[in-house]
């Protein structure tokens, strides 16, 4: 992309069952189908399993990351318990609070969050955004795309690709200086910010 960004959209989920196997066998899929029939292009979607084998997977998600306009993000209570997920949802917050978002003349943010499964978990910063429920639809299991209620999570995916689309076209610029935090576990390289051990 010529403007600096090379993903319209970083994917962000716990990599536990059942929210790894839904994201596999429902979410994604659903989203990359209906993403483009809201958009004047086929949009970039990155998910990790892009990952090529021999890279550097730690590196390789930091550079998604950075480069990509907006996040979506697949909410449960294993999410805030990886400290993986924490670091990725971390530095769009950091990008948000650099570039004046989620303020009270700017309340919008570059997160999407889908909430997966029980919010009553969530820490408090998650509990204030407003989230897609999708607890109703959050069968991890193949079977569920035969069933009548695949047809209304059809429905809302078709929905959240609608406000995703809007979101899209809204991000600023891209900057070279978007923040970019890591879980302390992993070696820091110079410029990036760290993230402590979520508890």
């Amino acid at each position: 992309m010529a403007d600096g960004y090379e993903h319209d959209i970083f994917i962000s989920y716990s990599h536990k069952h059942p929210v790894l196997t839904w994201v596999q066998n429902h979410f994604e899929h659903e989203l990359k189908n209906w993403l483009p029939q809201s958009m004047s292009y086929d949009p970039d979607v990155y998910i990790d399993w892009r990952i090529e084998t021999g890279a550097d997977w730690p590196l390789e998600l930091r550079k998604a990351l950075k480069n990509s306009r907006c996040m979506v993000a697949v909410w449960s209570p294993t999410y805030f318990r990886s400290n993986w997920c924490n670091a990725e949802w971390k530095s769009m917050l950091a990008r948000e609070a650099k570039l004046g978002f989620r303020t009270k003349d700017n309340p919008k943010g570059l997160v999407y969050p889908v909430k997966f499964f029980d919010g009553d978990l969530f820490p408090d910063e998650a509990k204030r955004t407003q989230q897609m429920d999708l607890i109703e639809w959050s069968n991890p299991y193949a079977q569920f795309r035969y069933t009548n209620r695949y047809d209304g999570f059809v429905s809302k995916i078709q929905q959240i690709a609608q406000e995703i689309a809007e979101l899209i076209s809204s991000v600023p610029q891209w900057q070279e200086d978007f923040p970019i935090i890591i879980p302390d576990e992993y070696e820091q390289p110079k410029g990036l910010f760290k993230l402590p051990r979520v508890k």
